[in-house]
């Protein structure tokens, strides 16, 4: 009876660890789109009217952004920015 029993839990563990790696796998995000001259892009979503998108960039980019691609959809609006590069 004790076989039995390890057996199964053995084999309810093995079950939650998979079941958990599936589930961590959705958490996944995609990849950094670049620019061509090398920056990365961000993508940021905000309430239609509200100015917290470009806020978010200029607190990410020390002030110094430019818009690469803005659109706005059942009240959201979306912005792609990239970071301008500092000079040296």
């Amino acid at each position: 009876m004790k076989r039995r029993l390890s057996f199964f839990a053995r084999r309810s563990s093995l079950t939650l660890a998979i079941g958990a790696i599936v589930a961590l796998g959705g958490c996944s995000s995609s990849a950094p789109l670049f620019l061509p001259d090398g920056r990365t892009t961000t993508l940021v979503q905000c309430p239609v009217g509200s100015d917290s998108c470009s806020q978010q960039a200029a607190a990410s980019c020390n002030g110094a952004f430019d818009i690469v691609r803005q659109s706005s959809a059942g009240g959201t609006l979306s912005l792609i920015y990239a970071c301008r590069a500092v000079a040296k």
